[in-house]
This record gives C-alpha cells, sequence and structure tokens, in this order.
C-alpha cells in the first residue's frame, strides 16, 4: 500500500511540476518585446472637447453623426496614429473590449480554463509579432498605450491587442463559419448604370450586439502609402472593408479553412497592407503573394484605375485570382477559381453550407435589377428572402440580409464616393462620404456633418409589424436557450414561423423539458422549411431519432 500511495505522491507531483513548468514556459512566450518608438510630443497631450459627442487631438479628430457611425481621422507616423487612435476612441475602445471579453465569459464561463485559453492561445501566437510588419507593429503598440489595465487578464495590452486581429482568423476556423457569413458583388461596364464600377458588401459578423453599438468610419492620412477610409470598430489596425484615393476596394469574406497550426500574418492586417500601398490589381496581388496568413480568405478588390474587380483567394500557402472577366462578379464564403474551386475543403463547403445558395440569389437579384445603381445595390443587400423570393424566414443565413450584419457598404471607386448603412444592421438609411471632400479638410474647426446631402432611405421592413416579431423572436430565442421556465418555445415559431432555426430552438427546448412528442413534431415540421447548413439538418435528423427512441422506451 505504501508503495502505491508513494508512486500516486510521485506521479501527481510529476504532473504538478509538468503543469507548472508548461505554465510558466507560456508565461514566457507569451511575454513580447515592445518595438522602440520614436519621440512624440503627443504622449502628453489630450483629446479637446469641441461638440457633444466630437473631439479634436491635433490634426485627429473623432465626432458621432447624426447617422449613428463615430467619424475619425487620423495621420502621422505609425506609433502617433496609434496612440492618437487609442487617445481619441479610449471610452469607445473600452466598450468594445467589454463587449468581447463578456463574450468570451459566455463562451468560457469557467475562470480557469479562461486562463489556461490565455496561456494556450498565447503560445499558439508565440511568433505572431515576428509576422507583422515593423508599422504594424508600431500602431497597435501606439493603441496599446491607452488601454485598460482591466482587461489583463486577458493578457498584457500590447500581445493582448496583437492577438485581437488574430481573433477573426482563429474564430472562423474554429467555429466553421458560424460568426461569419460575409456577401459582396461588383458590377461595371454595361452591368452598371453609369459604366462605372459599383460594389456592394455585407461584413456578417456578429460577436453580439454590443460588439457592433459603436461603428466607425476612419480616414487615414499615413505618411506613406496612399489615403484610405476603413469601415470596422475602434482600435483595429487592421481592414476588413475599405477604400483608398487610388480608387481601389477591398472586403473580406471568409471560406473554409483547415484549424490553423501556427501564428501568421491576421487576413486583416494583410487586407491593411494592400489598402495603403496598392493602387491596382496586379499591386494588390503582388502584396497578397508575400504573406503567409492563417486561414482560408476571399478578398475582393475593386480597382478605379482597371474599372473592373477581381477575387483575391488566398489560402495560408497559397494564392489564386478569380476573374470570370464579364464585367460582375459576386463573392461569398467559398472559392471559385479553377485551383482552390476544386479542393475537398472547398467542394464540402459548398455543399454543406448556405455560401452557394446565397450567391445564387444574388445573381438572381442582379439579373432582375438590371443595370445597378447604389439604390439597386442596397436594396439587394437588404434582401431577406430565398430563390424566387421564397420567404425562408428572418434570419436565415441563406439570405443576403441574415440581419446580423457588422457593417453595410457600397463603394463608388471612381467617384471616392463610399455609402455606409445606419444601424440597426443594413436596414437604417445608407449616408454618403466624398473622400475627396473628406481629405481635404485639414483639420474639424466645428462639430458639423460630413455626409453628402443625398441618402438612400431606411429599408420598409424597418417600420413593419415583421420587424417587431424578429426584434421579439431574438429576445425569446435568448431565453429560451437559457432555459427560462416562463419562456415559451412554441411562441418563437409564431414569431418566425417560416425560418428553420426557429424550429430548431423550439424542438431543444421541448427535449430539454422531456416533452419528446411535442419535440419530435417540432423537428419534423422543421425539416420542411429552408435549412441553411447541412450540420443543421443532420442536428434535427439526429434529435427526431433520440425522440423515437425516448418515445418507444415509455
Amino acid at each position: 500500500m505504501r508503495r502505491i500511495l508513494k508512486w500516486l505522491a510521485m506521479g501527481t507531483l510529476t504532473v504538478l511540476t509538468l503543469l507548472v513548468g508548461t505554465g510558466l514556459y507560456l508565461y514566457s512566450v507569451a511575454a513580447h518585446r515592445h518595438p522602440e518608438v520614436p519621440p512624440t510630443a503627443l504622449l502628453n497631450v489630450e483629446r479637446h472637447q469641441i461638440g457633444p459627442q466630437a473631439y479634436v487631438l491635433g490634426h485627429n479628430w473623432l465626432r458621432k453623426s447624426r447617422s449613428g457611425w463615430w467619424e475619425m481621422h487620423l495621420e502621422g507616423q505609425p506609433f502617433e496614429r496609434g496612440l492618437v487612435n487609442g487617445k481619441l476612441c479610449r471610452d469607445l475602445c473600452e466598450y468594445q473590449e467589454q463587449a468581447f471579453y463578456d463574450q468570451i465569459c459566455q463562451l468560457v464561463p469557467s475562470h480557469f480554463y479562461r486562463q489556461f485559453l490565455k496561456y494556450l492561445i498565447a503560445f499558439f501566437n508565440r511568433n505572431l509579432e515576428n509576422s507583422l510588419t515593423e508599422e504594424q507593429r508600431l500602431e497597435i503598440y501606439g493603441v496599446a498605450q491607452t488601454a485598460y489595465p482591466k482587461f489583463d487578464e486577458i493578457g498584457p495590452a500590447y500581445p493582448r491587442l496583437m492577438n485581437y486581429h488574430a481573433a477573426h482568423d482563429i474564430g472562423h476556423a474554429l467555429q466553421n463559419l458560424a460568426l461569419v457569413g460575409c456577401s459582396s458583388f461588383a458590377t461595371w461596364g454595361d452591368k452598371s448604370a453609369d459604366g462605372e464600377l459599383l460594389i456592394g458588401r455585407n461584413f456578417d459578423f456578429y460577436v453580439g450586439d454590443k460588439f457592433a453599438d459603436n461603428k466607425v468610419v476612419d480616414f487615414v492620412t499615413p505618411t506613406q502609402g496612399h489615403r484610405f477610409v476603413t469601415v470596422s470598430w475602434c482600435g483595429i489596425s487592421g481592414v476588413v472593408s475599405g477604400m483608398n484615393m487610388e480608387g481601389l476596394t477591398i472586403t473580406l469574406n471568409a471560406a473554409k479553412s483547415e484549424l490553423p497550426t501556427g501564428s501568421a500574418t491576421p487576413i486583416s492586417l494583410l487586407a491593411r497592407e494592400i489598402l495603403q500601398y496598392a493602387g491596382n490589381i496586379d499591386e494588390a496581388v503582388a502584396i497578397a503573394k508575400k504573406r503567409h496568413t492563417f486561414v482560408a480568405e476571399s478578398l475582393l478588390i475593386g480597382s478605379a484605375a482597371d474599372n473592373k474587380a477581381v477575387v483575391i483567394e488566398k489560402t495560408p500557402d497559397s494564392v489564386a485570382v478569380y476573374d470570370p472577366n464579364n464585367r460582375a462578379l459576386i463573392c461569398t464564403n467559398h472559392y471559385q477559381s479553377a485551383g482552390l474551386g476544386n479542393t475537398p475543403l472547398n467542394q464540402q463547403q459548398m455543399r454543406e453550407s448556405a455560401s452557394v445558395y446565397r450567391e445564387q440569389r444574388i445573381a438572381e437579384l442582379m439579373t432582375k435589377a438590371g443595370p445597378l445603381t447604389p439604390v439597386k445595390a442596397a436594396a439587394i443587400l437588404r434582401d431577406q428572402g430565398g430563390l424566387g423570393g421564397r420567404n425562408i424566414g428572418n434570419g436565415n443565413e441563406k439570405a443576403v440580409n441574415q440581419l446580423i450584419c457588422h457593417h453595410s457598404v457600397i463603394f463608388q471607386p471612381a467617384k471616392r464616393i463610399i455609402w455606409l448603412a445606419a444601424a440597426p444592421w443594413q436596414l437604417g438609411k445608407y449616408v454618403a462620404y466624398d473622400l475627396n471632400k473628406v481629405f481635404a479638410m485639414k483639420d474639424l474647426q466645428t462639430d458639423h456633418e460630413l455626409v453628402e446631402v443625398d441618402s438612400i432611405p431606411a429599408a420598409p421592413f424597418l417600420h413593419s409589424a415583421g420587424y417587431v416579431d424578429f426584434v421579439a423572436f431574438r429576445a425569446l430565442a435568448v431565453r429560451v436557450k437559457n432555459h427560462d421556465a416562463n419562456a415559451d418555445p412554441l411562441e418563437l415559431i409564431r414569431l418566425n414561423p417560416e425560418y428553420y432555426h426557429a424550429y430548431v430552438l423550439a424542438g431543444d427546448a421541448l427535449f430539454y423539458d422531456k416533452r419528446f412528442g411535442e419535440a419530435q413534431r417540432v423537428y419534423q415540421m422543421g425539416l420542411s422549411k429552408e435549412i441553411a447548413s447541412k450540420g443543421e439538418e443532420t442536428h434535427i435528423r439526429q434529435q427526431l431519432a433520440k425522440c423515437a427512441e425516448k418515445l418507444k422506451g415509455a
């Protein structure tokens, strides 16, 4: 017995030693050296308020427009841009990081596991800094100077912010696109009303409602490269949607990825490099070929210089260019080039996800609309129907408008005009910014509106009973998933009767409550609806089998 206890003690000590040693090692590799920064007087300068929600700091400024967008201008050297970004947006960045942190806590409730994941991600991304350019490191380090220490549980400010730039990449690989289902399209020549390039895009990236509360349109004047505008959230140096003053645009669309095996250039930072330094399609492709990235992504590139658009299809190790050369282009979440389009992983994505269906619906809408204008493009981006206009429920991933959109953008590259939709989602009015006018401003002397007078009105759905029901549906869905005893799962079906997921949520809740006969009937009804993915259909069928087994044994 003593020998057994001795061996158990030794084994326990060995395990503890390994755990402590691993923890110390992970902590050591998580510690990053910060870049050397040039001296700047901006370290000791604070923002100055000129309006209720308007601030200036040197030639940089931040204000909130009547449409709900935060408008910001940054200029100077990389570290200065990051520093000013952090100082102007400090309150917004705290709110944004809190929203992100709350979502992490919801997904990983255990403090112990969050700590473990922190060190695991730090180990995984131990070489991330080496995958960034010096300019990118300096800019992120600048933002880190104003980061709130209360989030140090996640990690020290500088490595924490670097890792946030990789969150999109790791997240869409781990979640198999559950949070990422973007759509974009382009027309030019006789497919556009004025013959010029026109691009529409929905950035369907959902990390909770609060994450999308403060959307930022950022006008950047760097000391090197092109001036550009980017649309995202505060504190980010990367780009997910943007246009530069050469009339080059870039939008990101996630593709199916293998689980990353090591750190590389985050895709949003590659997009930023392209936007800042490319003036045409060839230059964009050349930059894309230089970088090793985490995951698979499609980058729709529009170019006023070429008056056309292409899709750069990027995997961690290869690049392909999809160019059908027919004056129209659609990009959802699968590859289309001859090489990458035929890979087993992409073929699986096409069979099992909503990507192909959404592409077909966009093509159908574009054909029906004829030569596109910004107004027609907005109508496509807001479309909630299925093929042939079929009602597939509100919120379906197969719809162009999934009602989760972080931002919706329309670009007119030749005119240097960008249209942005006001909240909620892409249902609010689209307002237009003329980059020529915005960049001509040397300072923000007074708190005034920057958008053009013309706008695209809000979607009629925003003022309908259907919208009221959908808002109620989303709120009830949270209560049902949390097993609220006072929440009636069948009410979900009344509120959104054509949406398959209403039946999934109701069926799962009924199954949880051991109401197997009712659950079986609800699941069977769900199978008659337009289901977004093969995985979700499989879940319904598995639950039906479990119901049958439970009822048989009753």
